[in-house]
């Protein structure tokens, strides 16, 4: 597979996590990745990136999706400043960055167009079909 690149800007709205969810299952399942488990993880790792975007970002809020051969690369810009951090979870929240972490080979924040973006290695697809 060659680089195949997709970019979504998301609506700054509750239903925002849901519908990048969606897109995102349905253009890497477009791609070829079809391990249901795998796509489930990628659908939580976004939901938890939109979430946060939406919540604490501020401005228009963009997922990137980038694949190369099996390595997949998700990532989620909006207008704030401030790095994502892992903190407690309480009533609030505070398990974003837990999960990210728990489901996804690496993550990064890099400064973007006055913003940040956070990018999300995800873990590699196992071959095969659903699980």
């Amino acid at each position: 597979m060659s680089e195949l690149t997709a970019h979504l800007d998301v609506p700054l709205d509750r239903g925002a996590p849901a519908a990048a969810r969606r897109a995102v299952t349905a253009v890497l399942g477009g791609w070829g990745f079809r391990n249901a488990d795998w796509l489930d993880a990628a659908a939580v790792v976004v939901s938890e990136l939109v979430t946060n975007a939406v919540r604490h970002g501020g401005g228009c809020v963009a997922l990137h999706l980038e694949a190369h051969d099996e390595r997949v690369i998700v990532s989620v810009a909006d207008g704030s400043s401030v790095v994502p951090r892992r903190r407690d979870p309480d009533g609030d929240g505070g398990r974003g960055i837990a999960l990210i972490e728990a489901l996804a080979e690496s993550w990064t924040v890099e400064n973007y167009r006055g913003g940040k973006r956070v990018l999300v290695e995800l873990a590699p697809c196992p071959r095969g079909s659903a699980s």
